[in-house]
């Protein structure tokens, strides 16, 4: 009975709150409304096509032009050769990590831009005289690098973050 002469009396109170609440949230939608008509259109994107540049790491030999940046991670490049040759290059996609070795290049040839199936890479030796591009081991994370070579062997040391690993190639 008490609980009830409470709810009785408590429920215009409540009522205008909720009232008054829906009353300014339809005040600042409308305010909103106003707003987005009077100020200038924002949504026009610049689209900044990238430029082919060049590696400086490849000995001027290779342009490249970004395809696909991973957050801080690598790069994924489209090359070219500088001197405007065609090549198979073209056709695929590379990352920019590149090594200069008596027989070509090292080059890190990415099997797809999709970020579920990376990292997976081959590591392809470019022979520019053929224009060649040839497979020497696949490796499955971003950190390797070409830790020796010998005469007609290269030794790559790559590490994932929990294991490592070597492999050694014939050329």
């Amino acid at each position: 009975m008490i609980w009830n002469g409470i709810f009785i009396l408590s429920y215009p109170i409540l009522a205008s709150f909720g009232l008054i609440f829906i009353g300014i949230t339809y005040l600042f939608s409308t305010f909103s409304k106003i707003i987005t008509r009077i100020k200038p259109d924002r949504s026009k994107k610049i689209v900044v096509a990238t430029e082919w540049e060049i590696l400086p790491q490849s000995q001027e030999f290779f342009e490249a032009k970004l395809e696909k940046q991973i957050l801080f991670g690598p790069s994924a490049v489209k090359l070219r050769r500088k001197d405007g040759v065609p090549s198979v290059l073209n056709d695929y996609v590379f990352g920019k990590k590149i090594k200069s070795i008596e027989q070509g290049f090292i080059l890190e040839k990415w099997k797809s831009l999709d970020l579920k199936e990376l990292p997976n890479f081959d590591i392809c030796l470019y022979d520019p005289s053929k224009d060649s591009l040839r497979i020497l081991t696949t490796i499955t994370c971003f950190d390797w690098h070409l830790a020796e070579e010998k005469e007609q062997q290269l030794l790559f040391k790559w590490f994932d973050g929990t294991q490592g690993g070597e492999c050694l190639v014939e050329v």
